[in-house]
């Protein structure tokens, strides 16, 4: 995601908001969690619910900036670099799933097999969604766009309808989503965590996760020509409205869900979104207080490195021992939890945790340096 100009820096700071929101909802201690920081059972959303589809807002966002380059390119040009960025980041993903590429067994270390590594994942969603967005906006009027987004959200309410085991079209074990994930990608590469196999970020629910890049995009065009003034402020406060109206209008026969990032919980993420960049507009623009941004933009430009760090930092703290237990649980078991019991001492691991990746960007940001993909 490309580094926007301090000319705007409501969209520096929503990015670096959703990337450090998103370090704390996945580093959770041992003691338990507050709700705001779980996911929703099922059926419904949390704070944390919408932490995925900011982050694809923002990614639209940043969008906004760089695909004004691709008009001066050829064909061939635009299809590389979108096919790159797109390669690379799903790699990425992938190769995350899979490290450290060996695990822990009775007998030793074991390689972690291909045939049972889970192929999607958070970063590969973001770079398909990525892809398709860009296709889109680059070959089609806005208008087209509109017309294919709204196309991509009803034609998966479509789906989800009639190609789902009747009666549970909208449970995790019947929903079309998972038949198509079972049959193309089978058990073995899909994701475990919920008991059973089924991918939260599979094949079927790409399609409308598209339309929360998209939405990202345009408004990140809207902001920078009229975001600034309050006739612009108060179009976006009215569209973030409007979408949260139609949201839990869908509600009533489509559910919000962020598993099934169905068409309705779009819509919601979008109108929040919005109201909430709105607001970040209104105090650092229009007010002036831009007091404590600082903190927030060390993650916004360096926004998939940082996230990437995170996950990778997880991964090694659940993988090495000490005395028999993760070195995740041991800090937590060792550190926090005997500093305060329960929920919060997870809370204080879960910031320690964000604020070492903070670290981490803030001397790259001193340095000036911003890893691009």
């Amino acid at each position: 995601m490309t580094q926007s100009s301090q000319r705007f820096l409501p969209l520096d700071v929503f990015r670096g908001l959703t990337v450090c929101f998103m370090i704390i909802v996945n580093t959770g201690g041992t003691g338990g969690t507050y709700w705001p920081l779980d996911h929703a059972a099922w059926h419904g959303w949390t704070p944390t619910d919408m932490v995925f589809p900011s982050f694809l807002f923002a990614v639209g966002n940043a969008m906004s900036f760089s695909m004004r380059k691709y008009e001066q390119l050829g064909n061939s040009a635009v299809l590389g670099k979108i096919f790159k960025r797109t390669l690379i980041i799903f790699l990425l993903g992938y190769l995350m799933y899979w490290f450290p590429f060996v695990e822990h067994t009775d007998t030793g270390l074991q390689f972690k097999p291909f045939s049972h590594t889970r192929i999607l994942g958070v970063l590969q969603r973001i770079a398909l969604c990525y892809c398709i967005a860009s296709l889109l906006i680059h070959y089609c009027s806005k208008k087209v766009v509109w017309i294919v987004s709204a196309v991509f959200l009803l034609g998966y309410w479509g789906v989800m309808w009639y190609f789902g085991t009747p009666g549970e079209q909208y449970s995790m074990g019947g929903n079309a989503g998972i038949l198509l994930d079972k049959l193309i990608l089978g058990d073995n590469h899909m994701y475990h965590g919920e008991g059973i196999a089924f991918d939260p970020e599979g094949i079927l629910s790409t399609i409308p996760a598209v339309v929360n890049v998209v939405a990202g995009y345009y408004t990140g065009l809207f902001v920078q020509q009229q975001g600034r003034t309050k006739p612009g402020l108060l179009r976006m406060v009215g569209a973030g409205v409007l979408f949260l109206l139609l949201a839990y209008a869908w509600n009533t026969v489509f559910p919000i869900n962020k598993k099934l990032w169905t068409s309705s919980y779009v819509l919601l993420t979008i109108g929040i979104d919005l109201l909430l960049l709105s607001l970040l507009i209104f105090v650092i623009d229009i007010l002036g207080v831009t007091k404590g941004t600082g903190f927030f933009t060390v993650f916004g430009k360096n926004p998939l490195f940082l996230y990437l760090l995170s996950e990778v930092l997880a991964i090694l703290f659940y993988f090495f021992m000490v005395n028999g237990v993760s070195l995740y649980k041991w800090i937590n078991d060792t550190i926090f939890q005997p500093l305060s019991p329960g929920k919060f001492g997870s809370l204080l691991f879960s910031l320690a945790f964000m604020l070492t990746c903070w670290v981490v960007g803030f001397i790259l940001d001193r340095k000036k340096i911003y890893v691009r993909v």
